[in-house]
């Protein structure tokens, strides 16, 4: 599943956050920490989850995978 993986401003935001929490972290974390609205930080987790960027270790608890910090320093 290679190919272009283009992350938006918002996509950054989100992965920044999830790196910056330390761990898994739920969507309120995430708006408090961008200034997102929580309906565009729902939709971003969801994108990211598609891409393999992110992961749900814990039920509505996201984090950061090992592909998504390779996208983040891209």
């Amino acid at each position: 599943m290679s190919g272009s993986k283009e992350l938006s401003s918002e996509d950054k935001q989100v992965l920044e956050a999830l790196v910056k929490s330390g761990g898994p972290c739920g969507n309120k974390d995430i708006v408090e920490a961008t200034g997102l609205d929580k309906k565009i930080v729902s939709k971003q987790v969801t994108a990211l989850k598609k891409k393999g960027l992110v992961d749900s270790p814990a039920r509505c608890k996201y984090g950061i995978t090992e592909e998504g910090q390779t996208a983040l320093k891209c």
